[in-house]
């Protein structure tokens, strides 16, 4: 596959030759854009993987045909095997939710370099959220004492983290809530539905994809907490990559078309979407404070 983009630092004679060669010759030539041949790129799973990977793959398809690399997508098992596998160097990029980049951040360097906006160019944002029956005679998160709450994943950002803050805000310690951690979004959402616990963690994105997809009736359920705005998953690049490929890889980001990109962006409920936006570190600051303050670190993601 001939490339589309090269990174900026080619002199622009390897530009007219990339242009002018065949297959063969440029499948011989060192790509700062496929270094080793193909590009792994990691989703952690936040939604249902029938679901998840075919938008995935959309995206994952848009950025091969811009750098003219394949690029393999991967949907691992939880936060921490996305971690792990960043790592061990068997991901090149990798999108995680916004604590478990703090996690990944610290263990396997990965750098974030771009977001999910919306069509006017923002950066979007989510918010996490407490749901209980309607008729259900909780209102408040105090009530929620000796009561079950199903949360996501450990590790997760609207998941976890966010509704256990709310909980110590409201004075509650550590069992006086009966926590169970379902495995996922759809499996807290759907603890909830079929009447298993007395609450459940649902945040905007996944009520907006179960609302749409029908599982999910708002009329049904309460919400009795929300989160501030939270800044949406960053996609990162792996800290170990020579610069200069790096650099290729954020360039192709950050010009891949809206529609490509909305895939993935309509799961975590950009609407409009528009192009990936630059992020960095600081984009996720409060996210790292979270993390201080609840005493978190990269183990309580394994």
């Amino acid at each position: 596959m001939r490339p589309r983009l090269l990174a900026g630092v080619l002199l622009a004679a390897t530009l007219a030759l990339t242009a002018c060669a065949g297959p063969s010759e440029q499948d011989s030539a060192a790509s700062p854009t496929c270094p080793d041949g193909e590009l792994r790129m990691g989703v952690v799973p936040f939604e249902d993987p029938a679901v998840l990977v075919p938008a995935a793959e959309v995206l994952g398809d848009a950025l091969e045909r811009r750098l003219g690399c394949p690029v393999a997508v991967e949907v691992p098992q939880d936060y921490a095997a996305q971690v792990l596998a960043m790592r061990n160097d068997e991901l090149d990029l990798g999108i995680f939710g916004p604590l478990g980049y703090v996690f990944a951040e610290q263990r396997a360097q990965a750098e974030a370099v771009a977001s999910f906006g919306t069509a006017d160019g923002r950066l979007s944002s989510y918010t996490a959220g407490i749901w209980v029956p309607r008729d259900s005679d909780i209102t408040s998160v105090e009530q929620l004492r000796g009561r079950d709450l199903a949360l996501g994943a450990v590790g997760s950002t609207s998941g976890d983290a966010l509704p256990r803050q709310a909980l110590l805000d409201a004075g509650l310690a550590e069992g006086d809530v009966r926590v169970d951690y379902a495995g996922g979004h759809p499996e807290a959402l759907l603890a909830l539905t079929n009447g298993h616990v007395d609450a459940a963690q649902i945040n905007s994105q996944q009520l907006a994809t179960a609302t749409e997809s029908g599982t999910f009736d708002p009329e049904l359920f309460r919400q009795v907490w929300t989160s501030a705005p939270i800044p949406t998953d960053p996609v990162t690049v792996r800290g170990s990559l020579d610069p200069q490929v790096k650099a290729a890889l954020t360039d192709a980001l950050l010009n891949l078309d809206a529609q490509a990109v909305g895939e993935v962006g309509a799961l975590l409920d950009v609407s409009p979407p528009g192009q990936l936006v630059p992020v960095d570190h600081t984009t996720y600051a409060p996210l790292v404070e979270l993390a201080a303050k609840l005493g978190l670190t990269e183990k309580d993601v394994e």
